[in-house]
This record gives structure tokens, C-alpha cells and sequence, in this order.
């Protein structure tokens, strides 16, 4: 019984492996693409629906016409600009910290910070800002090729680790306890890849299913499209499409880069 299931194990890795090996040219780019969606589809959200932005939050905290223009002003020109330079590698770490700020600054705005699955899914974006940064870092030291390491790169290392456990959060916002054979199976499984990501055990087998199964359930449970325009739920579901997409470009981001230097994976190569 044992042997089968390594075999199994072992044949699921070498499948990986290859998809890794023909996608390792344009993973990365397909990975940042869809890990700042979320913020680019606000961005132009804020651009489309100007007025209906500057409107809410001048009626939600009473700012006034002028802070609620601010508002929109600065979620516009600061996620399509920290988009363009993620996409476009110009300054990622200024990039990242203002895609940051500007998570913050809605969750706050919001009212985020107390509905706990808005703040988890938050939680996880900003695990896929941190692989992202994780990205440039590991470039910036490839740039003088041959020159030998002075050590372990551990500002690497460390967001490499938080990232992978920040990304957790956004399996406990699709935690349903219902009593169906379906959830029990999505919660047992689901929440077992991602305890094995978190731990970095596996962990580009782990997050490549956890890619196919997020982008399953991301199409068939946020299809936005199929809600007529004039419907508010049509906004939610986009709304959760983007984010979760997001989080799908952040396992890439993962399956692209390993677990890092803090991770179970990392230790068995020592052994």
C-alpha cells in the first residue's frame, strides 16, 4: 500500500517537474499577471465608477467632496501604476510597498479590518506581494553572474516563508461548514495542501494542485459574467474572481520559485 502511494506520489512530482520545465520561461509572467489583477481591475473600477467611488465614501465617513476625490485619485493612480511596474519590472520593491499601502488603506477605508474573511483574503494578497518581492530579490543578486555568495539571502528567505504562510488565509475563506460529502472533501484536502504549502513540504506539487483546484472553483462559483450588469452581485462575484486570482498567481509565483530557504523541502536536501 505504501509503495503505491509513492509511486504515485513520485509520478504526481515528475508531472510537475515537466510542467515546470516547459512553463519555466513564461510562468513567472503569467504568475505576476495574475496575482496584480485584482489590482488592476479596481484601478480601472475606480476610473469607470468615478463618481459612484467618490460618492460612497464621502457618504460613509462624511469626508467631504475633496478627501473623497483623494481617495479615488490615490487607488487609481497607485494600483494601475504599482500594476505597470510589476508587470514591467521597474522598481518592484517601490512597486510592492505601494500596492501595499494601498491594501491597507482600503481595508481601513472599507471597514475591512472587522469582516474576517474580506481581512483573510487580504491577508493572502499581501502573500503574494511578498513573493513578488521575493522575486526581485532573488534577480537582483543573478545580476553579476559568476560572482560568488556571500550567504544565504535571507530577506529572500523570509518572505519566501511568509508569503507561503499568508496564502493559507485564503483557504479559510472558502471553509463552508456544511455537512456535505462535497465540503467535507474540499476542507480535508484543500486544508491539507495548504498546510503542506505552509510548511513547504511538496510544495510545488502542493500549490500546482491548488492551482487547478482554486481555478475549478473560481469559475464555476465566481462566474460574474453570467450576472446581468445591472445585478450588485455581479460586482461581489467579480470582486472574489479577481482576488482569487490573485492568490492563484501567488501559488505560481510559488511553483516558479520553490519554497525557499525556510522549509521542509529545503531541509531534506541537507539530510
Amino acid at each position: 500500500m505504501q509503495t503505491n502511494q509513492r509511486e504515485f506520489l513520485g509520478r504526481a512530482e515528475d508531472f510537475a517537474d515537466q510542467f515546470l520545465r516547459y512553463s519555466k520561461n513564461y510562468l513567472p509572467h503569467v504568475a505576476r499577471l495574475c496575482l496584480v489583477s485584482t489590482f488592476l481591475e479596481d484601478g480601472l473600477r475606480m476610473w469607470w465608477q468615478w463618481h459612484e467611488q467618490r460618492e460612497y465614501m464621502d457618504i460613509s465617513w462624511g469626508c467631504g467632496y475633496f478627501l473623497a476625490t483623494v481617495f479615488v485619485l490615490v487607488n487609481l493612480v497607485g494600483q494601475l501604476g504599482g500594476v505597470f511596474m510589476v508587470l514591467f519590472r521597474k522598481k518592484v520593491e517601490v512597486a510592492c510597498g505601494l500596492l501595499l499601502f494601498i491594501v491597507v488603506l482600503q481595508t481601513i477605508a472599507y471597514q475591512i479590518l472587522w469582516d474576517m474573511q474580506f481581512l483573510f483574503r487580504n491577508l493572502a494578497l499581501v502573500g503574494g506581494l511578498a513573493l513578488v518581492l521575493a522575486e526581485s530579490k532573488k534577480e537582483a543578486r543573478s545580476i553579476f553572474a559568476g560572482v560568488p555568495s556571500l550567504g544565504e539571502n535571507k530577506p529572500k528567505t523570509y518572505l519566501m516563508l511568509g508569503g507561503r504562510i499568508l496564502l493559507v488565509f485564503m483557504f479559510l475563506t472558502l471553509v463552508r461548514f456544511e455537512f456535505s460529502i462535497m465540503q467535507i472533501f474540499q476542507i480535508v484536502i484543500g486544508g491539507l495542501l495548504m498546510a503542506l504549502v505552509a510548511v513547504g513540504y511538496k510544495t510545488k506539487l502542493s500549490a500546482f494542485l491548488l492551482v487547478l483546484w482554486l481555478t475549478v472553483f473560481n469559475v464555476y462559483v465566481n462566474a460574474w459574467w453570467s450576472i446581468p450588469s445591472y445585478k450588485p452581485m455581479r460586482d461581489f462575484l467579480k470582486y472574489d474572481f479577481f482576488q482569487t486570482l490573485s492568490v492563484i498567481g501567488g501559488l505560481l509565483m510559488l511553483i516558479s520559485l520553490g519554497p525557499g530557504g525556510v522549509s521542509m523541502d529545503e531541509h531534506k536536501k541537507q539530510w
